[in-house]
């Protein structure tokens, strides 16, 4: 087993020596983006077939809500993008982009949140989401929920329901799922924040 401050959540499911492949390809840049920081960096997994396949088979396992329980998959800019659209593929669901503002074309819906230092909004397409549409949210990280909650809000305001989150990592210390209420939520792995 490799040297790692990250805990293993919910990856049981793909055994422990497939599990700690997978860990040792996420790699840990310090210092980034600022002194202080410890980024976490999954595109070494991305890089990699079996650990990509190894990913996608744990977050497949630890679905939050079973697969026929949703119809769509809505994934966060900007890793969520790729693993929300890989796993929405394996499962025969549709994917819905969840973007920053104004990189979108057509008519949007939009949604904004507080930030540390000031506010941030994201937005998906006007008619993207259909009345009573079941989504799961998927993003690589959960760190104080403001993004996810953002995005459950415009999922409903859309006229959609949430029917879970799914999140590769958790950032402990951070109580990120609290903003996200009784609304089924997993991740895979957590980190000291």
């Amino acid at each position: 087993m490799s040297q790692s401050d990250i805990t293993i959540a919910r990856l049981a499911e793909i055994g422990q020596d497939n599990a700690d492949y997978l860990i040792s390809r996420i790699r840990s840049v310090e210092g980034f983006p600022k002194a202080g920081i410890n980024f976490r960096d999954f595109m070494p997994v991305l890089a990699d077939p079996k650990a990509l396949g190894l990913m996608l088979d744990a977050l497949e396992a630890a679905l939050p809500v079973p697969a026929d329980s949703f119809d769509a998959i809505a994934g966060l800019e900007a890793r969520g993008f790729l693993f929300g659209p890989a796993l929405a593929a394996r499962l025969g669901k549709g994917f819905i982009a969840v973007r920053k503002a104004g990189k979108l074309p057509p008519e949007t819906i939009g949604e904004s949140y507080d930030l540390e230092y000031g506010t941030a909004s994201i937005e998906i397409e006007a008619n993207m989401v259909q009345p009573g549409e079941r989504v799961l949210i998927v993003d690589d990280l959960i760190a104080t929920g403001g993004t996810a909650k953002a995005a459950a809000d415009l999922i409903r305001r859309a006229g959609g329901e949430v029917a879970g989150f799914s999140f590769v990592m958790e950032l402990i210390g951070l109580n990120g799922l609290a903003p996200l209420g009784d609304v089924p939520s997993s991740t895979l792995v957590t980190m000291p924040a």
